[in-house]
């Protein structure tokens, strides 16, 4: 819903006695100059003033929506993407579906592919840009992200434009994946009261506009 920059703490009596007694150079854990300014209701330097008018519109948004809605869209949504991996015959980097999040998913590519390869030519030929590999696995994933203010028209978009970049890239993969997803949807929007089994609520940091990788 928002670009990144912005966070929020929650700093107990206990960790501000720590943080006055601590010896350790510190600059965003002094707490001093934001608690006496925020008494008065200002900031100690340049308030974000463009992230928190985003914030309250976009808490706006998600009360308009409704809690349960957004839940529920993304819980859809992440099906309906996994649904499409099954059916390119990819793997889902999460092994156990009681730990799919319902807000971004991993996708595995086969032995001998180069997954920031596979990123930068999506990038490059159809302006969407996915979620990087990192760690012990660089290179083996990229991910889709399935959050935030989008829908069903969105992700289909972003299904449409990854079976066309795995063609391109000449990854090995089946035909489908958007049929699938589409499938999906349509059976979820018929039978509502069906929840996607196995999702959890994960949160994630992310880059602009990741929500829908586009």
């Amino acid at each position: 819903m928002m670009p990144p920059g912005m966070s929020f703490n929650a700093v107990s009596d206990k960790a501000l006695a720590a943080a006055k007694s601590s010896q350790l150079p510190k600059s965003f854990w002094a707490w001093d100059d934001m608690l006496n300014m925020n008494r008065i209701g200002f900031f100690p330097y340049t308030p974000a003033t463009q992230m928190l008018h985003g914030l309250a519109e976009g808490i706006a948004m998600l009360h308009e929506e409704g809690l349960d809605n957004v839940f529920a869209r993304h819980d859809r949504l992440a099906e309906a993407t996994r649904q499409a991996v099954r059916a390119w015959g990819l793997e889902i980097m999460c092994r156990e579906a009681r730990y799919y999040s319902p807000t971004v998913t991993a996708v595995m590519l086969p032995e001998g592919h180069d997954a920031d390869a596979f990123r930068n030519l999506a990038l490059d030929t159809f302006n969407i840009s996915y979620g990087a590999s990192f760690g012990r696995y660089a290179g083996k994933y990229f991910s889709i992200g399935h959050l935030g203010d989008l829908n069903d028209g969105m992700l289909m978009g972003a299904l449409a434009n990854t079976e066309m970049a795995l063609a391109l890239a000449g990854i090995p993969h089946k035909k489908g994946g958007v049929q699938a997803a589409v499938d999906y949807l349509i059976s979820a929007h018929a039978h509502p009261a069906r929840a996607a089994a196995g999702s959890i609520l994960v949160f994630r940091a992310t880059g602009p506009f990741d929500g829908v990788s586009v």
